[in-house]
């Protein structure tokens, strides 16, 4: 019963990780077209905020003021970025510059995070005790993570349905030109998704912090979960990212487990092959329509 809890709790935990990944990818590709592979080391910044800021002695005031802190900063990072990205398109899809803009960006942060801080991982202490669950003593950033995972996830579905900046992100993500042509301010949009991004990455690589991997090439790992949580669930589904992130992350702490950890990316992967294989749109996804 152990076993199965600490399994089922921190691959829950885990997933939410990949989960909130998922959604941030999503974010900026339902604005843009774009993948942006630079989100596996933006959480791990995240993480870098949280072990700089962050005391030995528990102090959850000063990790709730930080929180905001850390998440509009990443905001900015990846507006910035953003920017940059889009900078050389006409349009989202027209070139592929993107792909290696954001590999660029991911491989620049890995240099920096090396250079200032060695190969070593980076530790951080939990401002909030772990506490039982059904007997098994749990850290408690596997249950936060999975909280905020659940916000954002209720957040971003109020934003797209209910604002009409999130209306119009919608708008631009079923048919770009057609928003253009109706006015609407695409760039602008597109950055703010970027922006918006930042804000899931940054709150998730700061709560996970401590049980997060936290070194210079940690992130390529946690984009791949990331994207693979999102293909299993679908492209442009929040709900398929949850769901997606939940699947990968309980599957991976399984492996590690039963098989060892050298076996998790295989497995993963695995599951992505079948889920294409059966349902190439993913669990939560809808067939696009191709022009031809």
């Amino acid at each position: 019963m152990e076993e199965l809890t600490i399994i089922a709790v921190r691959g829950l935990g885990l997933g939410a990780v990949f989960s909130l990944v998922a959604m941030s990818l999503n974010a900026v590709h339902r604005a843009s077209g774009i993948f942006n592979f630079a989100q596996g080391s933006m959480l791990v910044l995240g993480g870098i905020i949280a072990a700089l800021y962050m005391p030995n002695v528990p102090d959850p005031y000063r990790w709730a003021l930080f929180l905001p802190v850390a998440a509009i900063a990443l905001a900015l990072v990846m507006t910035v970025q953003g920017y940059i990205t889009l900078l050389p398109l006409r349009s989202s899809v027209e070139q592929h510059s993107w792909l290696v803009s954001t590999l660029a960006v991911s491989v620049l942060i890995s240099a920096v995070i090396l250079l200032l801080r060695g190969n070593s991982q980076i530790l951080t202490t939990s401002q909030f005790p772990s506490f039982p669950v059904f007997g098994t003593r749990t850290p408690a950033p596997y249950i936060m993570v999975i909280v905020l995972a659940f916000i954002w996830y209720a957040a971003l579905r109020w934003f797209h349905s209910r604002t009409l900046t999130g209306l119009s992100i919608s708008a631009v993500a079923q048919d770009l030109d057609a928003a253009r042509a109706a006015g609407l301010r695409v760039r602008k949009l597109q950055m703010l998704a970027f922006g918006i991004s930042g804000l899931i990455i940054g709150s998730a690589g700061f709560t996970a912090a401590p049980i997060l991997a936290i070194a210079n090439d940690s992130g390529l790992a946690y984009v791949t979960n990331g994207f693979v949580a999102a293909v299993v669930g679908g492209i442009g589904s929040d709900t398929g990212a949850l769901i997606g992130g939940a699947l990968v992350g309980v599957l991976s702490m399984y492996t590690a487990f039963a098989y060892g950890g050298e076996f998790q990316n295989a497995v993963t992967l695995g599951l992505l092959v079948l889920v294409l294989m059966i349902k190439p749109e993913g669990l939560f996804g809808t067939p696009a329509a191709r022009k031809v």
